[in-house]
C-alpha cells in the first residue's frame, strides 16, 4: 500500500450511547482511525470493547432507539455519513459499503434462495436485468469458491454447510464490487480447518479486487496472518495502534501485552502454561475519567486513577494510550 494515499474511510471522535432503563452506556468513546484503499485493518479486543458497534455506529446499522451516535465524523469519500438521510445510507450500504456478519445462519433469510439473495443487491443497486444479475450471482459464487455455482443458486441457506454459507455472505458482501468491506468476526463460529480456507479466500479476493477490509476479531493469531496494522480496543476505545509486526514485535500497552500472553504457543515440544487476563471488563455507565484498564493492570498507579490517557506516540506509525513505559518500566514522561 503506497505512503500517501488519502483515506477511503476516516473516522474523527466517534461517540455511541445505548440508553437504558439504569442509564447510559457509553460503548464507543472517542474513536478515531482510518482505512487506506487496498489495506486490511485488524480490530481486537474482548467481548465488549466496542469492536463491533464501532463498526456498525458507521454505516446505521444500529437500532434507534437504544442506540445513539451522539459524536463524530464517518468521512466517505466527500459524504459524512453520520449526517447522511436514510436513502444515502441504504445506497451505499451493500454497494460501496459492505459487510460481513459472524453468523451466517442468523444474516441469510431461511425462505429465499441463496440466488435470489444474491442477486437482490445486484438489481436494486446495479440496476441488472434479471438474466444478467443470475449471470453475475454464478460468477460470484464460482469466485467464493461453490462448486456448481449455477445449480447451487436454487438451493436455500440450510442446504449449505456452516462454511459454505461463510462464502456465500461473503459473495453478497461482494457482489456490487464495494471499496470497503466490514468482516465483522466472520470464521468464530467455524472449525478451524474452514477457517483457515475462508482466511486464503480473502486473501486471494482482496489480491483480486483491491479493497479495503476491516476485520474485526478476537483472535490474535488471524490477524498476524492478514493485517496490515492492528487497532487495540478496550472499553470502548483505542489503546493501541500500529502495523502488525510493530505491535507483535514491540506492545507497547499493558492490555496488548496481556492479549498476546493468551495466545497458545509451544515451546519446543512442551506446550506453553496459557495466561489468562484477572479481573473483568469495566462497566461503561459514564464517560471515562480515568484509565478504563487500571484494575486489571499490574503497572497501575495514581496518575491512572485521576486521567484517561490519550493515544500519543511510541514508535514509528505507532501509538498507544497509556502512562506506563515498557522500555524504562516506569511512567511516561507527563
Amino acid at each position: 500500500m503506497p505512503d500517501g494515499q488519502l483515506p477511503v474511510l476516516d473516522v474523527r471522535d466517534l461517540k455511541t450511547v445505548f440508553r437504558t432503563r439504569r442509564g447510559e452506556v457509553h460503548a464507543v468513546n472517542s474513536v478515531s482511525f482510518d482505512l487506506k484503499p487496498g489495506e486490511l485493518l485488524g480490530v481486537v479486543g474482548e467481548s465488549g470493547s466496542g469492536k463491533s458497534v464501532t463498526m456498525m455506529s458507521l454505516i446505521g446499522l444500529l437500532p434507534s432507539p437504544p442506540a445513539e451516535v451522539r459524536d463524530g465524523q464517518v468521512l466517505f469519500g466527500d459524504k459524512d455519513l453520520l449526517k447522511a438521510d436514510d436513502d444515502t445510507l441504504r445506497s451505499i450500504r451493500g454497494a460501496r459499503i459492505g459487510f460481513v456478519f459472524q453468523d451466517p445462519m442468523t444474516s441469510l433469510n431461511p425462505v429465499f434462495t441463496v440466488g435470489y439473495q444474491l442477486m437482490e443487491p445486484l438489481r436494486k443497486h446495479m440496476g441488472l436485468g434479471k438474466k444478467a444479475a443470475r449471470a453475475r450471482a454464478q460468477e460470484l459464487l464460482e469466485l467464493v469458491g461453490i462448486p456448481d455455482a449455477g445449480r447451487r443458486l436454487k438451493d436455500y441457506p440450510h442446504q449449505f454447510s456452516g462454511g459454505m454459507r461463510q462464502r456465500v455472505m461473503i459473495a453478497i458482501a461482494l457482489a456490487c464490487d464495494p471499496e470497503v468491506l466490514i468482516a465483522d468476526e466472520p470464521t468464530t463460529a467455524l472449525d478451524v480447518t474452514i477457517q483457515a480456507q475462508i482466511l486464503e479466500l480473502v486473501k486471494e479476493l482482496r489480491q483480486k479486487l483491491g479493497m479495503a477490509i476491516v476485520w474485526i476479531t478476537h483472535d490474535l493469531g488471524v490477524i498476524a496472518g492478514i493485517a496490515d496494522r492492528v487497532m487495540v480496543m478496550y472499553g470502548g476505545q483505542i489503546v493501541e495502534h500500529a502495523p502488525v509486526k510493530e505491535l507483535f514485535g514491540n506492545p507497547q500497552h499493558p492490555y496488548t501485552r496481556a492479549l498476546l500472553g493468551t495466545v497458545p504457543a509451544m515451546h519446543g515440544t512442551r506446550e506453553a502454561r496459557l495466561r489468562v487476563i484477572e479481573g473483568q471488563p469495566p462497566v461503561l455507565d459514564a464517560p471515562p475519567a480515568a484509565c478504563p484498564f487500571r484494575a486489571r493492570c499490574t503497572h497501575s498507579f495514581d496518575r491512572c486513577e485521576r486521567e484517561n490517557p490519550q493515544r500519543v506516540p511510541v514508535g514509528p506509525l505507532h501509538d498507544a494510550a497509556c502512562f506506563w513505559n515498557p522500555e524504562t518500566g516506569g511512567p511516561r514522561d507527563a
